[in-house]
């Protein structure tokens, strides 16, 4: 792990939505459209939230959405050019604020000139291997192979993990821009793409960039044994999300309970990127039932090991769904407004009720006790109270103690609290502070994080 991941705190941007770009790549010799500083002028703002890096989502050019990359050492015109991202990149670091990239190297976009060189040459050609192809019978230049695509994609093309030029290519792609300043990356489906390519991808990439922190796109499986076999500093934890909604939702504690014990598990070998939001989901703000219980849910991404992950505009509260259909990521992917000031007025930006700027300051209020203390990172739980709709849980590392309780029901509950000293964050009234008989009154659907 990189020393400095043991503070990082993510906002997590999908820049082509942000930014407002168009669906489509633009026409071959357009002039680049330098939208990326719209994005540098929120960076003020991720600082006054109290996280420490941002995100990036696909920046380089692609055909449409940003996963179907046609060229990784180039910026997505409708963004910008390098000199762009170099400059956001020097403004977010003059800041303190930390930088990674989303790399997609399980498949390509049809333009990708590796397999345009496909098309053109047909079987036998100097980028043949890259690819998983089929050819037909009779097969010459201009011949359209069939290919093995992402997850039923046909228009991402995936990449053979096997040729030691695709190895290359990535290890090329991923040193040219940690040497600009980018920080780390994060490698979109991860899950589909062999551990044993990023076992020899990531030590070339190292020994140029000791620094550089990388995690994987991993929804499920064995977690452990993807880190540990390809070498990855962490994973996405799909479990815990899942858990976190589905919990609250449900009235079901003993779910959220289970989970919590996996995620031990996970931390005694390597520390996850943690979430309730990202552009890939469901917002937070609509997934929940019960929008009372959004507190519930920041109140554990921030106080349970990890390192936490703030999808931009979930901080404020914003709505979106997202449906299995064509165009059904846009909900969850807006544009966003050039100043901060202009988000909850903006036309098309839904906010939950009672959202906005109290549950901005409410991700404050956690981010703050997070950057308090440090050694939740790395923090086990222990569950001390679960019902279906009650849980009292205590998180401990290094030294430290946090006891945090949850209060789903509708009516005030009081619950023991043994050894805490006072209300950190949160709300409730502690009776007997400091004692074993220690106890905390929650009003309905209330949370507190007490101190110890």
């Amino acid at each position: 792990m990189r020393d400095w991941v043991e503070h990082a705190m993510w906002w997590h941007v999908y820049p082509l939505g942000f930014v407002g770009a168009e669906k489509d790549a633009l026409p071959d010799g357009a002039e680049p459209v330098h939208r990326l500083p719209h994005l540098t002028a929120w960076l003020d703002y991720v600082v006054d939230l109290g996280l420490s890096g941002v995100a990036l989502g696909p920046v380089f050019a692609s055909h449409t959405h940003g996963y179907d990359t046609v060229d990784h050492l180039r910026i997505d015109p409708r963004l910008g050019t390098e000199a762009d991202l170099v400059a956001f990149l020097d403004a977010a670091h003059s800041r303190g604020l930390r930088v990674t990239l989303d790399g997609v190297f399980n498949h390509v976009g049809r333009g990708f000139p590796a397999f345009a060189e496909v098309l053109r040459h047909g079987p036998g050609g100097p980028t043949e291997d890259w690819f998983h192809l089929t050819w037909p019978d009779g097969a010459g230049p201009g011949t359209e192979p069939g290919y093995v695509d992402f997850e039923g994609h046909h228009a991402l093309v995936a990449l053979n993990h096997a040729s030691p030029a695709v190895a290359d290519h990535v290890v090329t792609v991923m040193n040219h821009w940690l040497d600009l300043g980018v920080d780390g990356w994060r490698l979109d489906a991860a899950y589909a793409t062999p551990p044993a390519f990023w076992a020899q991808v990531l030590p070339r990439v190292r020994s140029a960039h000791p620094d550089a922190y990388v995690f994987g796109e991993v929804l499920h499986g064995d977690y452990v044994a993807v880190v540990e076999e390809a070498g990855f500093d962490a994973v996405t934890q799909y479990e815990l999300w899942k858990a976190v909604w589905s919990s609250l939702n449900d009235g079901n504690f003993f779910e959220l309970a289970w989970a919590l014990e996996r995620h031990n598990g996970f931390l005694e070998r390597f520390v996850p990127v943690t979430f309730v939001g990202n552009h890939d989901v469901t917002r937070i703000a609509s997934r929940l039932t019960d929008p009372r219980h959004l507190t519930h849910a920041l109140t554990l991404l921030f106080t349970l090991g990890g390192t936490p992950t703030v999808y931009a505009g979930d901080e404020q509260g914003l709505l979106g769904v997202k449906e299995d259909r064509a165009g059904g990521d846009d909900a969850i992917r807006p544009a966003f407004p050039p100043q901060p000031v202009e988000l909850t007025q903006t036309p098309g930006l839904a906010v939950l009720p009672g959202g906005g700027w109290p549950v901005y300051h409410r991700h404050q209020e956690l981010i703050a006790l997070r950057r308090r203390h440090p050694w939740l990172h790395r923090a086990r739980s222990e569950t001390l109270t679960c019902t279906n709709t009650e849980l009292v849980y205590a998180v401990r590392g290094d030294g430290g103690v946090l006891l945090v309780a949850l209060n789903l029901g509708d009516g005030p509950v009081t619950l023991a609290v043994p050894g805490a000293r006072g209300v950190e964050a949160g709300t409730g009234t502690l009776h007997d502070a400091g004692g074993g008989d220690a106890r905390v009154t929650l009003e309905p659907h209330a949370s507190a994080v007490l101190t110890v």
